[in-house]
């Protein structure tokens, strides 16, 4: 179903003019490098900006490449790249590690998933949509599901709905990591029983009839509640390269703001954009992908403490750190000059 499109999609004279009050025609190229942990559309805010041109007016020279799961953010905190998306579960608990980091840019404030199960399992087991999620979530028991990468966001979110059914989510349901352009798939040919997944993975499998959503973590009433808003993908880099090299993170951050601008302003060419990188066929499909992940995108993309506070609370809950290891605060882990 997936494909990555390198092409730049050529600029329309709507992009011109979002441009125009951009950097200066002819700024410095630096170069730089943008780990993103996966495929996927929670990242279209860095697609925007390479496919629109946003990096190259800004004057970068962006390398992205896919470092599975945590691993973008370890990319990072080694020196081996210099940015990485990354959700605020990640970047709370690297600084609850004592890792130099820090967000300059929040462009997901949503979870970014769902849990979904094939549909003839809900059938089976005579799930129904419409109970408490204290219900909903005991149909998980002892079924086999797949998350994009282990211990970051997507698995947090799984864990949190099996701990909301009263389930252990080490011993009663069975975990593996999947990229998501292998999600689909594996619904299909019945290799998992679910997924926590995001757009496009989960519109397509409604689509298809595929799979049925036991917990929203996305939009309108949201499973649980507390996680409505949730810095769920940010822009990170080590604290000390923002002050050695504070023109690309000017740059990068003011890439951030004008791609989120961008899409809100400008849909139907950035849905465009989205569905050639993300090869998606179906109109429809693309549409509610797209839709779900502009609700998503903030504009303009400004790190907020008390969506990192959410993120890191996923981590006590998920079991990913214990509850001393919580932050006492999140200011020193985030800066919104770059942004503005």
């Amino acid at each position: 179903m997936f494909e990555t499109f390198l092409r730049p999609v050529a600029a329309s004279a709507a992009l011109a003019a979002i441009l125009a009050a951009g950097a200066p025609a002819r700024a410095e190229v630096d170069h730089t490098s943008l780990a993103l942990p996966a495929v996927a559309l929670i990242f279209a805010t860095a697609y925007v900006a390479e496919d629109a041109g946003i990096f190259k007016k800004e004057g970068l020279e962006v390398k992205q490449q896919v470092i599975t799961g945590i691993a973008a953010a370890n990319a990072v905190i080694s020196g081996s790249v210099d940015f990485s998306f990354s959700s605020g579960v990640t970047v709370t608990r690297a600084a609850a590690r004592h890792q130099p980091v820090i967000a300059i840019a929040n462009t997901y404030d949503h979870t970014g998933f769902w849990v979904v199960l094939r549909k003839s399992i809900a059938e089976e087991r005579h799930f129904d949509p419409a109970a408490p999620l204290a219900e909903r979530a005991k149909i998980l028991k002892g079924l086999r599901f797949g998350v994009g990468a282990i211990q970051a966001i997507p698995h947090a979110y799984l864990k949190m709905i099996a701990k909301a059914g009263g389930l252990d989510p080490e011993k009663d349901i069975v975990v593996a990591g999947m990229a998501p352009p292998d999600q689909v798939g594996a619904m299909e040919r019945g290799a998992v029983d679910g997924i926590s997944a995001g757009p496009p993975v989960v519109e397509q499998l409604e689509h298809e009839g595929i799979a049925v959503i036991v917990a929203n973590g996305m939009s309108g009433k949201v499973d649980p509640p507390e996680l409505t808003r949730v810095a769920a993908n940010v822009l990170m880099t080590r604290k000390q390269f923002c002050v050695d090299h504070r023109p690309v993170c000017v740059k990068m951050g003011h890439a951030m703001l004008l791609a989120n601008q961008f899409m809100h302003e400008h849909p139907k060419e950035a849905m465009a954009m989205l569905g050639k990188r993300m090869n998606i066929k179906d109109p429809e499909v693309l549409a509610q992908a797209f839709q779900h992940t502009l609700d998503a995108s903030p504009s303009p993309p400004l790190v907020d403490a008390k969506e990192l506070e959410t993120a890191d609370q996923m981590n006590i809950e998920a079991g990913f750190m214990k509850a001393d290891e919580k932050l006492a605060s999140y200011t020193a882990i985030f800066t919104n000059e770059f942004v503005k």
